[in-house]
């Protein structure tokens, strides 16, 4: 059965009447399937599916971000690789099933993979904890990618989570930390990590290993600090108030590469990932090789050098050089720092008037 988001509705009722088409014994007096009829009912989908979601604002991209079908890492994993070895534990706690990981081949090259997975149905979501990781699954990572640093193993990450656990016995069991050693040992790695959003990527549970060489978003997926419910939740006092939100936090693909936050955008089939999962695959697979060649003829201090410049120039694009050569960190504009002690002067001779002021006030008041 598929489903349907509320604004596909005219998309639904067409769907409806193709199966009537395709299955003409429903029909009365009909026993013939009509061909002509079936490919015109099939190019009109394709047109209103088109018109659809080529004016998506920012909290339908979110809604389609978060379909019931869309492909998980799980998916991708079994299908984008070879010979996957599942590898669980964190060696502290125990296993957190919210992530998978292990080492696969892609291409014949040996590869990590770590995939965030929600789960396909209401048993496997509840057992997978909706995608949530615990600090066990980071802990799980981390070991996972200080083993693949030291064999020289490219790591390809999956991104799919509405953010980190926030249960009490994760916060117990050091959430916070377990998030900020996986980014820390993501900032380190001296091979190429490649992160894919696939579906949501969500505050501090998406970042701890979406810290990578190469960031890249399926053109329907989000990543943002907080859900637009917590956003609206916070700002506005009022859940509902999730268009504004979201458009205020600027969470889709196409926004994000504007802002140099995102390295590249995975074409859809129109529709979404979940209508056409084969073409989904052959774009991922086809990014994936992109990247991958991209760094093979880099040595270990290029791919760190090119992962620092990436962290360090997001939201530097105003105030600071752009010349700034990575090896030597950024620099403040000549104009901003002259700016900068014009100030410091101002508020020196403003508190010199007022020191003045006060003196004369005294001694006035002594006087009288």
């Amino acid at each position: 059965m598929k489903n349907y988001l509320n604004f596909e509705n005219e998309v639904k009722e067409l769907e409806a009447q193709l199966d009537n088409l395709k299955d003409p014994y429903n029909n009365e007096g009909i026993s013939e399937v009509n061909t002509n009829e079936i490919a015109l009912f099939e190019e009109k989908i394709n047109k209103k599916l088109e018109a659809i979601y080529s004016d998506l604002n920012p909290w339908q991209i979110t809604q389609v971000a978060r379909h019931e079908d869309r492909p998980r890492a799980k998916y991708f994993i079994e299908n984008l690789f070879d010979d996957f070895i599942s590898l669980s534990g964190d060696r502290f706690y125990g296993e957190d099933k919210s992530v998978i990981t292990g080492f696969a081949k892609f291409s014949n090259n040996s590869v990590l993979v770590i995939g965030q997975e929600k789960g396909e149905n209401l048993e496997e979501r509840l057992e997978r904890n909706f995608g949530m990781m615990r600090p066990e699954g980071y802990r799980k990572s981390v070991r996972l990618m200080e083993l693949a640093n030291k064999f020289n193993i490219p790591i390809i990450t999956f991104i799919d989570t509405p953010g980190a656990y926030p249960g009490v016995g994760a916060e117990e069991r050091g959430q916070a930390e377990a998030i900020a050693r996986s980014i820390e040992s993501c900032m380190k790695l001296k091979v190429p990590n490649i992160s894919i959003i696939i579906g949501e990527g969500g505050s501090g549970g998406a970042i701890a290993l979406a810290s990578a060489s190469k960031v890249i978003m399926l053109e329907n997926a989000i990543y943002s600090v907080i859900s637009p419910e917590g956003c609206a939740t916070i700002l506005w006092r009022d859940p509902k108030k999730t268009l504004e939100a979201a458009t205020a936090m600027k969470l889709t693909s196409k926004e994000l590469i504007d802002l140099n936050i995102v390295d590249e955008i995975i074409d859809e089939p129109i529709g979404g990932a979940h209508r056409d999962r084969e073409k989904t695959l052959e774009n991922i697979r086809a990014s994936i090789k992109k990247q991958l060649n991209y760094f093979e003829n880099l040595n270990e201090e290029e791919i760190i050098l090119q992962r620092k410049k990436k962290f360090l120039t997001i939201g530097r694009g105003r105030g600071f050089s752009s010349k700034s050569d990575i090896s030597t960190g950024i620099s403040l504009k000549t104009n901003n720092i002259n700016n900068l002690f014009e100030k410091i002067l101002r508020d020196k001779k403003i508190l010199i008037s007022a020191a003045v002021s006060i003196f004369v006030l005294l001694g006035l008041f002594y006087l009288l």
